[in-house]
């Protein structure tokens, strides 16, 4: 018998029983991928909808349906163009889709970076600084974010529209203004979370950077951020999906269409009970999933690689 026989000899049961141990746990737990693959299409049958819906002639709610009747592009063409009218002619008094796209990016943007930015700093000092009153701070900021922002909807309408009369740029009707309410909801429990992970930094890290002749700034920018680069990037996230969703405050901030953001310039396709603007709403939706989906997947490869980015060698 040749060499290369008894080799095949050994290899073939080796990879017999490497392969019977894999049949075995997947018959032992065939129950996990069932459960698995029913979750994955409760959670995707909503997006799936939404999608026949944003494709479907039939505009209203009673005619929508899993699977498109009529293929079609016109409720996207209706987001940009307009609806036309009984008499022929279009009508651009909802056509401004994208103005309201760009206002939905612009504050959802800028909130998620100031959100990052002033929570990092104020994490920072919570957690690497002593002072007075840095306990009863922290528990304030908890307390406050316990109450919804929702009960205080008419105090941000009397706050801004008071401010709004010595500084125009943070009245009402203004986007800097919607950005300024959501930094006010957001920085407590964001705070909260930067400030736990970066307990886990040692502070040996700060002492030999400093050792080094690194000034406070450097410190900060230079060895803490790289290294909290993962909650940095779900902060980021969570504020951008969050602010890219609100409704309420949005609706009592901003008064003009042009001024709109996605949620309340989207809402005018639903509003009344029997709505025929059903496509358009579903085609505006998802065009409006994009960004999020991009962040995220963006921002995951941070996630991931944040967590060895700033290893220490030695």
């Amino acid at each position: 018998m040749s060499t290369s026989e008894r080799v095949a000899e050994v290899t073939v049961p080796a990879v017999a029983e490497r392969r019977q141990p894999k049949r075995r746990r997947f018959a032992q737990n065939w129950w996990r991928h069932a459960v698995a693959l029913i979750a994955l299409v409760f959670a995707l049958f909503p997006v799936a909808y939404v999608l026949s819906a944003a494709f479907n002639g039939d505009n209203s709610l009673s005619g929508s349906s899993l699977i498109p009747r009529h293929v079609t592009f016109d409720n996207f063409r209706t987001l940009f163009v307009g609806q036309k009218n009984t008499t022929g002619h279009a009508t651009f008094q909802n056509a401004h889709y994208a103005s309201w796209f760009a206002n939905s990016m612009i504050v959802a943007g800028a909130t998620a970076l100031l959100t990052v930015l002033l929570g990092a700093l104020a994490a920072y000092a919570f957690s690497r600084f002593r002072f007075r009153g840095r306990r009863l701070g922290m528990l304030t900021l908890l307390l406050i974010h316990m109450f919804p922002q929702l009960l205080a909807v008419l105090a941000i309408y009397l706050i801004v529209l008071n401010v709004g009369d010595i500084f125009h740029f943070i009245g009402l009707n203004t986007l800097s203004a919607l950005v300024l309410v959501y930094l006010g909801g957001a920085m407590g429990v964001n705070t909260w979370l930067m400030k736990g992970f970066f307990d886990t930094i040692p502070s040996e890290l700060d002492e030999s950077a400093r050792v080094d002749g690194a000034t406070p700034a450097q410190v900060f920018w230079g060895v803490v951020l790289p290294l909290a680069a993962p909650v940095l990037a779900v902060i980021a996230l969570i504020s951008f999906v969050a602010t890219l969703n609100e409704f309420v405050i949005a609706s009592v901030v901003l008064e003009t269409q042009h001024k709109f953001t996605l949620p309340v310039g989207l809402w005018q396709y639903i509003d009344q009970k029997y709505s025929e603007h059903w496509g358009p709403f579903a085609a505006g939706v998802l065009i409006a999933a994009v960004p999020a989906a991009l962040l995220f997947a963006f921002l995951q490869r941070y996630i991931v690689q944040g967590l060895t980015q700033g290893a220490v060698k030695g």
